[in-house]
C-alpha cells in the first residue's frame, strides 16, 4: 500500500522563488513540483495544505503552534506522516513546541526548510525535502512500524530530535545542531537510522494539546545586570514564568539584591528555570556556591535542555493551568526526550 505524505507549508525559503524584479516571494506548491521533477520518482502520495499565508519565520507566535497541532490532529488517521515546511529562523522553537502538544504522537513529523530557495542554482530545499519526506515515510524493516515517532527536524544530512535542535548558522547549509542528543539518524547514500536515540512507539492514543501560557519571560544574565532591569522584568503584573540563562553550569551572582529578586518573584508564584549560557553541557544547581542558593529559592535546574526548548516547555506546563508547584515539578521532568536526567 502507498505511504501517504501530508506536508504543511507555513512559509520560509524553501518555499520561494525569485520573480523578474529578483524578489523573493512565496511559490504554490505546484510551483514547487514543476522545479522539483525528483518528487515525482518518491513510491508515495504526497499531500500539501497551507496553514494559511505564508508566514516569515521571524513572525511565528504560539497562535501558529496551536494551529499546527491541530492540523495535525485533524489529519492525524488520514496520513501515515507529516512534513512542516518552515523558515528556519524559529523552526528549532516550533519543532519544540509541537513537541509539548504532541503527547503520545505515534507517527513521525518532520519539520525542514532551506537556506536557498528551491529555485536558486545551489539550493538546499530540494535535497532537504525530499530527505525529509523518506524519514516521515520510513518504516521498520521488521515488523513495518514507524521509524520515527517523534517531532524531528531534518536538514543538510542530520535528522534531529526537534525539542534538541538549536538554529547555528545563517551562512552555511548545517544550520543546525543538536549539542547534547545525539542525532536521530543520518542521510548519506543510504538513511542510516540511529534507533537508539529513538522513543519508542507509545502505548497511548495521541492527545493534542490546545493551550499555552505566553506570560513567560527571558532573562539572559550578563557583567553587568542592575537591580533596576531585572526587577522590571520579574515585577511585570501577570508574569507566570521565567528562563534564567546562567553562566557556565547553572550559576549566578550570589549579590542579596539579585537573590531577593528571585525569591520574592517565586513566593509569587512565578515558575523559573535555570538553563546555561552554553550551547553544550548542562546546569549541575548546586555543585558551585553560585548556584547553591538558587534550588533554596525555589528554581527549577534545567539540566541539558535548550533555550528553545525551555521556554517552549515553560509556556507549555503553564498552559496547563496547574499550581505552581506542580509546574516545577512538571518543568523537571523529561516530557518529550527533552533532558536527559542524570
Amino acid at each position: 500500500m502507498e505511504t501517504s505524505i501530508l506536508v504543511i507549508y507555513t512559509g520560509g525559503t524553501a518555499g520561494m522563488a525569485y520573480n523578474k524584479r529578483g524578489e523573493l516571494v512565496p511559490m504554490n506548491f505546484e510551483q514547487i513540483r514543476r522545479k522539483m521533477p525528483e518528487l515525482r520518482q518518491l513510491n508515495m502520495a504526497v499531500e500539501v495544505v497551507n496553514l494559511g499565508e505564508p508566514i516569515d519565520s521571524s513572525n511565528v507566535m504560539p497562535a501558529d503552534w496551536l494551529r499546527m497541532a491541530a492540523l495535525i490532529a485533524e489529519k492525524y488517521d488520514q496520513y501515515d506522516g507529516f512534513v512542516v515546511l518552515h523558515g528556519t529562523d524559529t523552526m528549532a522553537y516550533s519543532a519544540a513546541a509541537l513537541s509539548f502538544l504532541l503527547e503520545n504522537l505515534g507517527k513521525t513529523v518532520v519539520f525542514t526548510g532551506a537556506q536557498v530557495p528551491v529555485g536558486g542554482i545551489r539550493t538546499d530545499a530540494r535535497r532537504n525535502l525530499v530527505t525529509a519526506l523518506e524519514m516521515a515515510a520510513a518504516r521498520h524493516p521488521v515488523g513495518n512500524t514507524v521509524r520515527v515517532p517523534e517531532v524531528c527536524l531534518f536538514f543538510n544530512d542530520l535528522l534531529i530530535r526537534g525539542n534538541r535542535a538549536k538554529k547555528v548558522e545563517s551562512q552555511q547549509y548545517d544550520a543546525f545542531r543538536s549539542e547534547n542528543y545525539p542525532p536521530l539518524a543520518r542521510a548519506g547514500i543510504e538513511l542510516a537510522f540511529h534507533d537508539k536515540q529513538i522513543r519508542l512507539l507509545p502505548a497511548s492514543k495521541l492527545h493534542v494539546h490546545q493551550r499555552f501560557d505566553e506570560r513567560v519571560a527571558l532573562i539572559r544574565l550578563f557583567p553587568g545586570l542592575s537591580e533596576r532591569v531585572l526587577r522590571a522584568q520579574l515585577e511585570l503584573d501577570d508574569l507566570r514564568g521565567c528562563v534564567l540563562e546562567t553562566y557556565g553550569s547553572g550559576n549566578a551572582p550570589t549579590a542579596p539584591w539579585f537573590l531577593n529578586c528571585l525569591r520574592e518573584a517565586s513566593d509569587r508564584g512565578v515558575v523559573l528555570l535555570n538553563v546555561s549560557q552554553c550551547e553544550e553541557g548542562r546546569v549541575l544547581q548546586g555543585r558551585y556556591e553560585t548556584s547553591a542558593y538558587l534550588s533554596d529559592l525555589g528554581i527549577v535546574g534545567g539540566d541539558d535542555i535548550t533555550v528553545e526548548a525551555a521556554i517552549t516547555k515553560l509556556m507549555f506546563v503553564l498552559g496547563l493551568a496547574l499550581e505552581s508547584t506542580q509546574s516545577r515539578r512538571l518543568m523537571a521532568q523529561d516530557l518529550r526526550g527533552e533532558i536527559t536526567l542524570l
